[in-house]
């Protein structure tokens, strides 16, 4: 019921997540990312609990092929799922169980594959993954809204569209960027004007938020107090 994205941007460090779907809220369910250890979204009939476990498995060692494979070992639906997965050597590794719904597959290149069911045709996929591997020219969250965008034009889902997400994390134990459109007639144009949005008002703050390598974040109260005096709003710490 989606296609998605999952890739490893090894310059950054990034682990990153992009899908859509006719089917609601596809944030909530599919994709997975860990910082220092990989990315994965799990589609089709999703079972939730194989993104975390494919996560440790890699986090332990294992490449994303024998991740998959241990987690779906104990999953009796393993026929109705999809899942795929990269990690931070670049390797991937996808299943399509041999009862999803037609047309499902996926595509691979290193640090990205790209998989999708119940979608128009191959091309969905196709696209998707040659759209994600040409727009070097540009960061990776807008690298990956033209791949979607792409993936969307020869049909995507096949039944329709509804959600969208995309996910992004670097250092921390939580997304830089974690971005949803639960119910939306054109779920990929309102997550491109998030992501607008994001860039303008989420990226900056960043560098001010609580991270491992300063676990306070920034805590000037003056100099946050000049920031909002800035942008014309009358608000002041209790001091």
């Amino acid at each position: 019921m989606t296609w998605s994205i999952v890739t490893h941007d090894p310059a950054s460090g990034a682990f990153a997540v992009a899908v859509a779907t006719r089917a609601f809220a596809v944030g909530a369910s599919c994709p997975f990312v860990r910082a220092g250890v990989g990315a994965v979204s799990t589609q089709s009939m999703t079972n939730r609990y194989l993104g975390p476990a494919i996560l440790d498995a890699m986090e332990r060692g294992l490449p994303p092929a024998a991740a998959i494979d241990s987690a779906l070992a104990g999953d009796e639906g393993r026929g109705i799922r999809q899942v795929h997965a990269v990690d931070r050597l670049g390797r991937t590794a996808a299943w399509t169980g041999q009862n999803c719904v037609e047309w499902c597959g996926s595509q691979d290149a290193p640090y990205v594959s790209v998989a999708g069911n119940m979608l128009a045709g191959p091309e969905v996929v196709r696209q998707t993954l040659l759209a994600v591997r040409a727009r070097t020219d540009l960061d990776l969250p807008e690298r990956l809204m033209a791949a979607m965008e792409a993936g969307q034009d020869p049909g995507g889902d096949r039944r329709g569209r509804q959600s969208a997400a995309m996910v992004l994390t670097t250092t921390e134990d939580f997304p830089d960027l974690n971005l949803r459109v639960d119910d939306h007639a054109d779920p990929l144009a309102e997550l491109a004007r998030l992501l607008g949005l994001w860039r303008r008002e989420g990226q900056p703050r960043l560098a001010q938020a609580p991270s491992k390598s300063n676990p306070s974040g920034f805590t000037d109260l003056d100099a946050i107090e000049a920031g909002w005096i800035a942008r014309g709003m009358d608000l002041r710490f209790r001091r």
